[in-house]
């Protein structure tokens, strides 16, 4: 039979009879079919549907699954390219990309689990649409005959918001370049000059911070931490309490709260990358600012150790014992709502494994909450 890819034979309808026996009486596989909480369809060796759970009737607004016994799964799926070639899924010029397809056949040759990601088009609603699938084919055998399980795991949603972040990433990168030359052109023209300098510098600043804050969150996002690679320069600590105040000065956390700042020990010389110092300090200040009440005063002051200046945030809430022991694990969140936990996570990243120093906490009813900050002192040349 001619096919671009797979064998295009297919078991007979009383091969088909005794398959769907075998697989429908054996309790493992029931087992499976009715415990497994994702996609999953069990194929013979023809790679021909014997059995779907519900998840995967869900998935194809089939209400009887009978429906899908007997049809190879691109034409459950209703593949725009599934009966391109005479003999269905699996045979077409199409096949051979395939993400799915390549992997039920490599196992049937191999006899060990494959797994592929499979991008399908898909006839839906009148219309056409793409989904992605993450597919694993798993070999079995049952009363002496090889099926397959075929598992399937939905990650549209996780690819195109992936693809979206990327293109994100990359057109806000050549804006903020674009934004910094204008910015350092701006400055040099209007240095020495009272008018208009003052302005010019901040706008500098805040551009520098942003740029930084888009490759630090670009880093977290995708874990690619090995590129982040630490600017350590001598940092004035007046100049960035300064710089805080103003953050904080109309931050929305910080909305009819105080932020009282102790200038003791600002003089103190550090040498570390200043852009993760502040973004440590933010995450510090934006997780007291957010556990206080309307009206409470969110303090951030400053204790010399030896050969350590150490950062202190205090707000006078107490942190549930149930999250304390878990504070500083990724996802791990107070506050209710997806999308929380990477604040505290970054500040012991960023302030351990990236600044050299240390990161900790206390708290209690009585004493509030304080974090730490501790980064070695630079010692005098």
């Amino acid at each position: 039979m001619e096919t671009y890819f797979a064998p295009a034979d297919r078991a007979t309808p009383e091969e088909l009879e005794l398959d769907l026996a075998r697989v429908n009486n054996n309790p493992v596989i029931d087992g499976l079919m009715h415990s497994v909480g994702g996609v999953l369809a069990v194929l013979n060796s023809s790679r021909q549907i014997l059995a779907v759970n519900d998840s995967l009737l869900d998935s194809l607004g089939i209400l009887d699954a009978k429906a899908t016994f007997g049809l190879r799964l691109g034409e459950a799926l209703q593949c725009t390219h599934a009966h391109e070639a005479p003999h269905g899924c699996g045979t077409t010029r199409h096949c051979a990309s395939c993400g799915a397809a390549i992997a039920i056949v490599a196992s049937l040759e191999t006899n060990v689990p494959v797994e592929k990601k499979c991008i399908i088009r898909t006839k839906k609603n009148g219309g056409e649409t793409d989904a992605c699938f993450l597919v694993r084919s798993c070999p079995v055998t049952a009363d002496g005959q090889r099926y397959l399980l075929l598992f399937m795991q939905d990650i549209t949603t996780q690819e195109k918001r992936a693809a979206l972040e990327r293109a994100f990433f990359h057109d806000i990168n050549n804006i903020l370049s674009g934004l910094l030359g204008a910015s350092e052109l701006l400055l040099l023209k209007h240095i020495g000059t009272e008018e208009g300098f003052p302005l010019v510098k901040t706008i500098k600043q805040l551009t520098t911070r942003l740029a930084n804050e888009v490759t630090i969150q670009r880093s977290l996002l995708h874990s690619g931490l090995a590129e982040l690679r630490p600017a350590m320069h001598a940092v004035n600590v007046a100049e960035l309490l300064s710089e805080v105040r103003t953050l904080f000065a109309t931050h929305s956390a910080a909305k009819e709260k105080t932020l009282h700042i102790e200038w003791l020990h600002a003089d103190a010389p550090i040498h570390t990358d200043g852009s993760l110092l502040l973004r440590i300090l933010s995450n510090m200040l934006t997780n007291a600012f957010e556990a206080s009440e309307p009206g409470d005063t969110v303090r951030l002051w400053l204790e010399k150790e030896e050969g350590r200046l150490c950062f202190c945030v205090w707000n006078p809430k107490k942190i549930d014992d149930a999250v304390r022991l878990r504070i500083f694990q990724r996802y791990i969140s107070t506050k209710e709502g997806v999308g929380r936990g990477t604040g505290t996570y970054a500040m012991k990243l960023f302030g351990e494994n990236f600044l050299g120093g240390t990161v900790d906490f206390s708290s209690s009813a009585t004493e509030g909450t304080v974090f730490r900050l501790c980064l070695p002192i630079s010692q005098p040349s």
